[in-house]
């Protein structure tokens, strides 16, 4: 049986990213254990989502490990939230470390393999038992606003140096951090196709909150955080009111932008296997991130999760959007996306949309699994 892991990420219970599909996949066949935002950053005192957030973690912790998946479980240590002082930062990690122990004594684990999905997790490395390190980068941290700009970017060329294998899942973003460690390959999103695919199914009914509503209809769902450019999707809105214009997910950011307009519905967030449903009833898939410094390294994961349930899709420029340029218009502003989705809806069909969706049959989760954990065997060999 493949070595067991032990994965630092974000919660479980946020939206699915990257992390959440691969360890998904490799669960199928070997032990994996999801640890819980062990490197969170500083909660806000006068958040209550922050405060909800704690209280919950509490909850969690007196749960215990649970099994979410196959042979996945996903267990929310206690760690102190304060992680830029150092004597934090040597407390949770020697809190971690206990916690693996024991997990790894309940759980039955052997030897290990230690991955990260945090770019500030270099002192829980060389942990008894682990046979190798991995980080698996999905995005320039550094960036985000949320986080300490210098302290992440040190922390993480700390992990750089010291992990066995970076994966990054950009071309761009495996280019910056191949020069801090030339074990670094890129890693492509993959998409759940058949589950997409069910958009194109004439059995899958529209959602009710957005069966109503006039075409054409122009979706987005993930996070509305500080990187959607709700600027952008308001003035699209006044230019066409006649479209309407659907946005699905946690409101993240001030969303004062569109609120208000008649034809921007906000829905809140909705469940990742409600999806496939929302995209057949969407004319265009949208993909609005706002033009900054991070824009170059994003790989959207919702991308081809549009392509594979058949939607013409409209995104700002990304290098990785690029590559599916055949099914994807590139604009940059409100009169540029006015003009790709009047495109794109004079010339869309069943035909393309079947195009679309076959052309990400090849692009699962699961191949994209089997590629890396045949990366990961060859490393470990070697570092063995």
């Amino acid at each position: 049986m493949p070595a067991a892991i032990i994965a630092l990420s974000k919660d479980w219970d946020d939206d699915p990213t990257s992390n959440h599909h691969v360890l998904r996949e490799l669960a199928r066949t070997r032990r994996v254990l999801w640890l819980n935002s062990v490197t969170a950053r500083s909660p806000d005192l006068s958040s209550t989502r922050d405060l909800r957030r704690a209280a919950r973690k509490l909850r969690e912790f007196a749960r215990g490990p649970v099994r979410v998946a196959d042979d996945l479980w996903v267990f929310t240590p206690l760690v102190l939230p304060f992680p830029h002082i150092a004597l934090v930062r040597r407390l949770n990690a020697r809190i971690v470390r206990a916690t693996v122990r024991a997990l790894r004594a309940r759980l039955r684990i052997g030897d290990f393999q230690l991955w990260t999905f945090l770019p500030n997790a270099a002192p829980y490395l060389g942990m008894p038992g682990q046979t190798l390190s991995v980080y698996y980068c999905v995005d320039e941290h550094a960036l985000f606003s949320s986080l300490d700009r210098d302290r992440t970017a040190a922390a993480e060329r700390e992990l750089l140096a010291n992990v066995d294998l970076v994966f990054a899942t950009s071309e761009s973003l495996a280019e910056r951090k191949r020069a801090l460690n030339p074990h670094t390959h890129v890693a492509q999103h993959g998409v759940d196709h058949a589950r997409f695919a069910e958009a194109l199914d004439a059995a899958t009914p529209e959602p009710a909150d957005v069966a109503g509503l006039p075409h054409p209809r122009l979706g987005f769902y993930g996070a509305l955080a500080d990187w959607v450019d709700l600027g952008l999707i308001a003035e699209l809105a006044r230019q066409r009111p006649d479209w309407s214009i659907v946005l699905i997910g946690d409101e993240q950011a001030d969303t004062s932008a569109v609120v208000g307009i008649p034809n921007v519905h906000l829905l809140g967030r909705r469940r990742n296997d409600a999806l496939p449903a929302y995209c057949k009833a969407f004319d265009v898939g949208l993909i609005p991130y706002r033009m900054s410094a991070q824009l170059p390294f994003r790989n959207p994961i919702k991308l081809r999760e549009y392509l594979a349930a058949g939607l013409p899709v409209v995104s700002t420029p990304m290098p990785d959007v690029r590559r599916y340029e055949r099914w994807c218009a590139i604009a940059d502003t409100a009169p540029g996306f006015v003009e790709s989705v009047e495109e794109a809806l004079r010339h869309d069909s069943l035909a393309l949309r079947q195009e679309r969706s076959r052309a990400m049959m090849a692009e699962t989760w699961s191949a994209r699994a089997a590629e890396i954990d045949r990366v990961v065997t060859e490393r470990e060999q070697e570092v063995r």
